[in-house]
């Protein structure tokens, strides 16, 4: 065994992301709230434009991502030059890593963060650097007393998974005053499009006035294209250019693009999920509480609901009484200090059956 081949040492070290649970043994459709998609699905334009693709699936897709970045830009009212597209937002945030955090350097993380960042950096040698949080919610000061002079990256994800907090928009921007101009700013705004809160921006603005700021977006979540794997980001035209440098030729594909793009374009049906998810968002939040469980307020399609302070009643023990009764939730991390669900809000009759297994398991 020893004369096989060697992997690095940093990426033997590392734990492998694990996934929401998507399946439960004899439930033929259980109810998944373990990964954040929007129960509604995608635009009916989207589905559209997705079976009109199949005729040329035997083509590569554009390269150059014309079309999407075009209705990208159109519908932020942003600049087109200034949008690059790929496989989820994640892809994005991988390349952005590897091409602006060297071996000996430092990420730096709020505690509760996208648990591929730090794989990401690890790989290649980076240090990860964590700051704890406020209240589930990222703490500006924290961050900025962990700078470093080996600080080459700051990702912020705004709002927040798995707490569904946000920073409001003149936090971000005193957070990026104090940052030295070398530094990376990476806004990950992945949940942006649920956001109705007046105070928020989820970060074009400061792209469009600094150098050193990325803003991350993904059509995986309100717009249901999970499956299709299409994100964006919006940066200066020096980091598009470091960035087109190591990006695949076709990291995005032809369905998707066309599908994202016609998506991006339906602002009717986005605003109708959007409302949908507001209001069923509401309803979760009064029946969590009326059951006595500690739910931190949320801004995006999701909860994280504690079991701290319930006596007998813990987190895993919920999770598997849930999927015992056909609800998917996803278990957070298992140590002590987070005895925590996150339960995705889904359609009506989802919610209902899922706050119905919550009460049998606490009077069980």
């Amino acid at each position: 065994m020893n004369d096989l081949p060697k992997p690095r040492p940093e990426v033997l070290g590392l734990r492998p992301y694990v996934q929401g649970k998507s399946r439960l043994e004899g439930a033929r459709q259980p109810v998944k709230l373990s990964s954040n998609e929007s129960p509604y699905g995608p635009s009916p334009k989207a589905l559209q434009a997705y079976r009109e693709a199949q005729a040329e699936l035997h083509r590569y897709p554009d390269g150059a991502q014309q079309d999407l970045r075009r209705a990208i830009a159109e519908s932020y009212e942003l600049d087109e030059r200034q949008i690059l597209c790929g496989n989820g937002s994640e892809e994005i945030i991988g390349m952005l890593i590897r091409a602006y955090v060297s071996a000996g350097e430092e990420l730096l993380l709020s505690e509760n963060h996208f648990m591929m960042c730090p794989i990401y950096a690890r790989t290649q040698g980076a240090g990860v650097v964590i700051a704890p949080e406020r209240n589930f919610t990222v703490d500006v000061d924290e961050l900025l007393a962990r700078v470093t002079p080996q600080t080459r990256m700051v990702a912020v994800a705004n709002p927040n998974n798995p707490t569904g907090t946000y920073l409001p928009f003149d936090e971000i921007c005193r957070l990026h005053a104090a940052l030295p101009s070398h530094v990376v700013l990476l806004l990950d705004a992945a949940y942006a499009e649920y956001v109705l809160e007046e105070d928020y921006e989820a970060g074009a603005r400061l792209v469009a006035e600094h150098g050193n700021v990325v803003m991350t977006r993904t059509l995986s979540k309100i717009y249901g294209l999970a499956g299709l794997r299409i994100g964006w980001a919006y940066c200066r035209p020096h980091v598009i250019d470091v960035l087109q440098r190591i990006r695949t030729p076709f990291n995005t594909n032809r369905a998707g693009l066309a599908a994202a793009a016609a998506a991006v374009r339906d602002r009717e049906y986005l605003q109708t999920v959007r409302t949908r998810n507001h209001h069923e968002l509401q309803l979760m939040l009064e029946e969590l509480r009326r059951l006595g469980l500690r739910v931190v307020p949320s801004v995006t399609n999701f909860y994280r609901v504690d079991f701290a302070g319930l006596p007998g009643r813990t987190a895993l023990a919920a999770a598997q009484f849930l999927e015992a009764r056909g609800v998917i939730p996803r278990p957070l991390r298992s140590d002590s200090r987070d005895n925590a669900l996150r339960l995705t809000v889904g359609t009506a009759e989802e919610n209902a059956i899922a706050l119905g297994a919550l009460q049998a398991y606490l009077e069980s």
